[in-house]
Formats: structure tokens, C-alpha cells, sequence
């Protein structure tokens, strides 16, 4: 068994290459090469939570779970709120192949799956980007939508100035584009092209009122069904996508909390981003439409990230083998 730490998940999983993995194992999961169950989650005082999120890849012969911890409030401790494995087995004769650090491929494949939706549905000349919260997602989501969208400006915003203008100075040395620092949340979105929210707020702290035609928005902060990071007027302006149909209905308190209040109905939710990579749905209807995509994370979103950093860490003699 190969064991593949912080350090060498970072070295071998590249944004660039996550993004295309992350492409073709959400088609894989609209096709039925992939297979998953929905998370099983045990909560723990506080508003904590540990889930388990099985998955099946046939055509990488890999079946396997990812374990993590959700502890919202870590960030004040400046713990990671995310923490936890992922393991891999031979799908052929059931064998442990590798344990992997799970932080680090949650960290990376979110924010490649947020890219892989811009692609389908922000407008080609998106080139203003507004971010909600300044922690890890907010990092890796300024790395990946630079590499999607033609991006010149992005706004942040968090409720601790200090941390917004420490991810202000950090995106500015790292990429050539220009970062401002917002005085709200509304500041930094009204305008915007492209909006992410990667926050651990269960209440929103984005509205509808503030968004302009024609914008995207990827939601990835909540996950749990009473949580949501955006208002019931926003979601009903928007065209709505989500990463797992299954995952949403029970777990996306952005959709369900608008559907219990009777502003969306069902069929608002349009269909997943694998279902508009195989060419089975449209996207963006026209450019002055609102797009919505819900992320809640997927095991098999996990399982093919790990997939590749395991052969990856085969081919260049990476990870330390250990006999259990």
C-alpha cells in the first residue's frame, strides 16, 4: 500500500490537469462508467460533521471512499475546516492500493469542478471575478478560474479585513492581475461576471437585488439542507445547475430552502454539468441569463483525482509503501 502525503499530493495534481479529470469523470458519472452513493454523514456537537462518500470507477478499475471532517469553525483556530483520507482499492481483486491526504484533493478538485462549469456556462468574455471568503477555497478558486476566463479584475471579500487583504497581497505577487479588496459583500459582487462563494456561512450573504445580468455564479460553500450561502431571489433568477441531482435533492439547502418557501419548483433545477458535457443539455441560454452552479462534492470527483495522483506517484517513485 502506498501512502501519499500533503506535500506529494500538491506536487503531482496540477490545477490544470484536475480540471480536465474532473471533465471527464462527471460525464462518466451521466454515462454510467461511474458510480456512486450518497454520503453518509455523523454529526458531531458543535455543528460538526464526519461523512463518508463511497464511489466505484470502472474504467479506472477503482472503487474506494473518501473520510473527512467538516468543522466550520476551524478557520478561527486556523485549523483547516476539511480534513480527512481517501483510499483506493483494486476494483479486480480488491486490493488497498494507496491512502492519500484528502485535505489537499478536496482543496484542488473543488475548485477544478467550479472551473469545469465556468467553462460550460460563464460568458467567454467573463473578465470580472468576485469572491466570497478569503480561506483555502477562495485560493484555489482564483487559481482555477484564471485559467478558464480571461479575467483583469477580481474583488474579495470576507468578514476580517486583515484576512481579505492577506489574500489581496497573496494574489497579486503570484498572478499579473489586479485585486481589490470590497467593503462588503455587496460591493463585491454587483458587476461582477463571475462570482464564487466559498464560505462557511449557513445564512446567505449573497442576494439576488445585487447580481447583474448575464453573471455566473459558483456556490460551493453549504452543504448541508438547512445551509445556504444565497437568498431565494437569487436562485429563482437563476438558470440552475448542480454537480449531482441525487446530492442536491437531499443535500442543497441552496435549492431546498427556496423550494420549501414555494419560490422555485422542482423542475428550476435544469440538470448536471456531466449532462452538459455529453451534449445531452444546453447551458447558458443567452448572454444576458443568470447561471447557477450548486456544488456539494462528489466521492467519485475524489476517487478520480486520487486514481491519478496514485499512478502518477507509481511512475515517478513517489508516496512511501507501507505493509499492513
Amino acid at each position: 500500500m502506498l501512502v501519499i502525503t500533503h506535500n506529494e499530493v500538491q506536487e503531482l495534481l496540477s490545477m490544470e490537469a484536475c480540471i480536465a479529470i474532473m471533465e471527464a469523470v462527471l460525464a462518466d458519472l451521466t454515462t454510467g462508467q461511474a458510480m456512486q452513493s450518497l454520503r453518509s454523514v455523523v454529526p458531531v456537537e458543535g455543528g460538526n460533521l464526519m461523512g463518508l462518500m463511497p464511489a466505484y470507477l470502472k474504467r479506472e478499475e477503482t472503487v474506494g471512499a473518501k473520510v473527512i471532517t467538516v468543522f466550520p469553525d476551524n478557520h478561527v483556530k486556523q485549523q483547516p475546516s476539511h480534513q480527512g483520507f481517501v483510499a483506493l482499492f483494486n476494483s479486480t481483486n480488491g486490493k488497498l492500493d494507496a491512502i492519500l491526504d484528502g485535505k489537499t484533493i478536496t482543496s484542488i478538485r473543488t475548485a477544478a469542478v467550479s472551473a469545469v462549469a465556468t467553462k460550460l456556462l460563464a460568458r467567454p468574455d467573463a473578465q470580472t471575478l468576485a469572491v466570497i471568503g478569503t480561506g483555502e477555497q477562495a485560493r484555489s478558486h482564483i487559481e482555477a478560474m484564471l485559467l478558464v476566463r480571461p479575467i483583469r479584475l477580481i474583488r474579495v471579500w470576507g468578514p476580517n479585513p486583515a484576512h481579505a487583504e492577506k489574500l489581496k497581497a497573496e494574489t497579486e505577487s503570484r498572478y499579473n492581475v489586479a485585486v481589490r479588496v470590497a467593503a462588503s459583500a455587496e460591493e463585491a459582487v454587483r458587476d461582477a461576471d463571475m462570482i464564487c462563494t466559498v464560505t462557511a456561512s449557513t445564512t446567505p450573504v449573497v442576494h439576488g437585488e445585487w447580481i447583474q445580468a448575464g453573471a455566473h455564479i459558483n456556490a460551493v460553500g453549504a452543504c448541508r439542507a438547512k445551509d445556504r450561502e444565497l437568498d431565494s431571489e437569487l436562485v429563482r433568477r437563476a438558470e440552475l445547475f448542480v454537480d449531482r441531482r441525487e446530492s442536491a435533492v437531499n443535500e442543497a439547502g441552496d435549492y431546498l430552502i427556496p423550494l420549501q418557501e414555494g419560490v422555485i419548483s422542482e423542475q428550476h433545477l435544469l440538470g448536471e454539468v456531466g449532462e452538459l458535457l455529453t451534449g445531452q443539455l444546453q447551458g447558458r441560454r443567452s448572454a444576458e441569463a443568470i447561471t447557477l452552479f450548486k456544488a456539494l462534492g462528489l466521492a467519485s470527483e475524489d476517487l478520480a483525482a486520487a486514481s491519478y495522483i496514485f499512478k502518477e506517484a507509481m511512475r515517478l517513485s513517489k508516496g512511501t509503501h507501507i505493509s499492513l
